[in-house]
């Protein structure tokens, strides 16, 4: 592709694939000039350096999460809609949550979520610092709950990458963890149960922590020994009011 008609959404949008692919290891200006059918050079017209690049897609991503209208919705729906969001964004990119520990982002995609998910907050009946600790905690739940996934596609690429067979080295890994786990008899009991898995967790954990943390803030608002959930009265939890 000629450097003239090149733009940075084309290199953006590239990058992104990249990424999915390959990860933040195979992020290079060289490689992605090769997907764009052009050279390295002409991608330094639009973007700085690797580390320029990686800001702008970082933040482009967010773009991706569904912000919840919170005048046709309850804030409870609303913030149950943006975790499973923010949990479907993370999860096709895994590279996003390794790059936190490397890269400094900011930009207007992260902020658009930021300050939707605080007014969510706040039409819950939360103000201030409590709106900014209520959001901070749902973004962390989420943020930990895909963790494992992304590491796990990290490490498989790795050991692809030294030349071995990963699933083998993966199998070979559990079989060993298992002789472990014969010592002790609650991990022994569920060495047949998809749990016992490298990196895995029951099904829906997901879905069970954040009704979980979401029951916690909604008890918050409504005062201790307030009934919480479907058949709570007006006002409460039930409905998403405070």
């Amino acid at each position: 592709m000629p450097r003239d008609t090149l733009t940075k959404e084309q290199i953006i949008r590239t990058a992104i694939e990249l990424l999915d692919d390959e990860g933040l290891e195979g992020l290079n200006m060289r490689s992605l000039g090769k997907r764009l059918g052009t050279v390295a050079t002409a991608v330094y017209w639009h973007v700085k350096n690797k580390d320029n690049l990686v800001l702008l897609v970082g933040d482009q991503v967010w773009d991706e999460i569904e912000l919840p209208d919170l005048d046709a919705v309850d804030w409870r729906t609303a913030a149950t809609k943006m975790a499973g969001s923010l949990h479907a964004m993370l999860s096709r990119h895994p590279w996003l949550v390794q790059a936190f520990g490397s890269y400094l982002f900011y930009g207007s995609g992260k902020a658009r979520y930021d300050d939707h998910s605080l007014a969510v907050y706040e039409a819950a009946g939360f103000t201030g610092p409590q709106a900014d600790r209520a959001a901070a905690a749902v973004f962390t739940f989420v943020l930990g709950n895909v963790l494992g996934a992304s590491a796990m596609v990290s490490l498989t690429r790795r050991l692809s990458r030294d030349g071995g067979n990963a699933q083998e080295q993966i199998q070979g890994t559990l079989a060993k963890a298992s002789e472990v786990a014969m010592q002790f008899p609650r991990l022994r009991s569920r060495l047949t149960t998809p749990a016992a898995d490298y990196n895995a967790a029951p099904g829906l954990t997901f879905e069970y922590g954040l009704e979980a943390l979401l029951n916690g803030l909604a008890a918050e608002l409504i005062g201790p020994g307030a009934p919480i959930g479907p058949g709570a009265p007006c006002g409460s939890a039930g409905d998403g009011r405070p």
